[in-house]
């Protein structure tokens, strides 16, 4: 009962950190130290039903749970208090950097190992000086062309959400689609837009399913053949990915007590990160 608890709990972080803009999913699900675990079942999940399913309900009921329930706290402690909760949200990936660093720490660093960390760290690096604009996509028509559309931004948004180090949430917002995406999500229990609400999510979540799964597949064989450079990437991602989070406060007016009650939850995740990590 306790492990599957603990699933609860990890994938109700994943279901708000896909929520917001610059947290990857990827890093977390590392951190949380079930990304490997999610690949393989994703690739292979018919070679063991029945264990894989009993794997992915717990995470799937938490993750469902915390966008559910989680989006408008979430939405209202970022326009309120943006730096203390991303501060939580970078001391959970920090605190499960100790778990990633075990997997390389034995390995013989090599040029490419240093090479493979500096590309994708600068890659994010670069993803944060992109801007989202001020355009969003209007879903109130929803026509053949704009389901294409839904499925292939679905199929990206999963690949961003497997990556480490690249928020699905961030590259939406590029796209001019996370405003209505999410605003969908929330307006489910409006039973008046529930057919509006079912054309707008079944191609986007067909899309995001079947991007996972190729994504996975593609994942699963770098980390079989190429572990170390595999992971040397993944620490590139996630070493940027806290920067650019950092720098998304640039501009920002704070306050001292705000400051001092981000850097108690900055500790705080940093323990639950290595916590969960280390189960």
């Amino acid at each position: 009962m306790k492990e599957k608890l603990l699933l609860v709990l990890k994938g109700f972080v994943l279901g708000i950190a896909n929520i917001i803009p610059g947290v990857s999913g990827g890093t977390l699900a590392i951190t949380l130290g079930i990304y490997e675990e999610l690949i393989g079942i994703v690739s292979h999940f018919f070679s063991n039903i029945k264990k894989n399913i009993l794997f992915i309900i717990p995470i799937g009921i938490g993750a469902v749970l915390s966008i559910l329930l989680g989006s408008k706290i979430v939405n209202y402690t970022l326009d309120h208090y943006k730096i203390a909760t991303t501060l939580f949200f970078i001391g959970l990936i920090i605190g499960g950097i100790p778990l990633i660093y075990k997997k390389v720490k034995k390995e013989k660093k090599e040029a490419k190992h240093i090479i493979t960390f500096l590309i994708t760290f600068f890659f994010i690096i670069g993803l944060t000086f992109l801007k989202s604009g001020e355009n969003t996509i209007s879903l109130e028509t929803i026509n053949i062309t704009m389901i294409i559309t839904l499925f292939l931004v679905g199929g990206l948004a999963a690949a961003t959400m497997i990556i480490p180090g690249i928020s699905g949430s961030f590259v939406l917002m590029l796209l001019g689609f996370y405003e209505p995406i999410t605003e969908t999500i929330a307006s489910l229990t409006d039973f008046s837009l529930l057919t509006h609400n079912i054309m707008i999510l079944a191609p986007f979540g067909i899309g995001i399913g079947i991007g996972i799964i190729l994504i996975a597949k593609i994942i699963e064989y770098l980390l079989k053949k190429h572990e170390e450079l595999t992971y040397y990437a993944i620490l590139g991602f996630i070493f940027s990915s806290i920067i650019s989070l950092i720098m998304s406060f640039s501009g920002m007016t704070t306050n001292p007590i705000e400051i001092i009650i981000g850097a108690v939850l900055f500790i705080v995740g940093s323990i639950i990160g290595y916590k969960l990590g280390g189960e």
